[in-house]
């Protein structure tokens, strides 16, 4: 197993190691589940790089870099709805493009086309990053001069998650061939 591939399992372990800093009533427990956080989402840039500039791209690696991702983002957004702090229409709306677009892929794969990252998927990514690291360390620093930052990244999120969505199902539209 090579490094980058090293690098996604350990993004994975580190999913309920975040849940558990961030939900059990643990002091510090929310700063170290952003720390967290903001390492599994390190590791995800840093895996990405490691395989292209080391050609060490595996099938491997192409399932599970996205599928860690998802898990990391998905358990961040359901455990902040859980708390009271991320309304459940939002998380549902990106929870529910990432399903729509992983299928997308399945079908494509299906017909031997390889849907690649767009670059609206990469701006939503990184807004759905931003957004939730912001939330999970209380709007830090912007919550001393009363800017809603983490509130503008969240619904920044949700807006770029659904041109993303949009993007991928109209480039990809002929995958759906309508007549049969």
């Amino acid at each position: 197993m090579n490094l980058a591939n090293k690098l996604t399992l350990f993004r994975i372990f580190l999913v309920p190691v975040f849940m558990v800093f961030l939900l059990v009533d643990i002091p510090y427990g929310s700063t170290i589940a952003a720390i967290i956080f903001i390492i599994a989402a390190l590791t995800d840039m840093l895996d990405g790089h490691i395989a292209r500039s080391r050609n060490m791209i595996t099938k491997f690696g192409k399932f599970m870099d996205p599928l860690a991702d998802k898990l990391l983002v998905s358990a961040a957004l359901i455990s902040l709805t859980e708390m009271g702090i991320v309304p459940s229409w939002m998380v549902v709306i990106i929870i529910a493009r990432e399903f729509a677009i992983t299928g997308l892929r399945v079908l494509a794969a299906s017909e031997g086309i390889t849907i690649a990252a767009s670059k609206w998927g990469k701006v939503k990514t990184i807004t759905q990053l931003v957004a939730i690291i912001s939330i999970l360390l209380n709007n830090f620093p912007f919550n001393y001069v009363g800017l809603p930052f983490d509130r503008f990244m969240l619904v920044l999120a949700v807006i770029f998650t659904i041109i993303s969505g949009l993007d991928y199902i109209y480039k990809n539209i002929n995958l759906f061939n309508l007549q049969d």
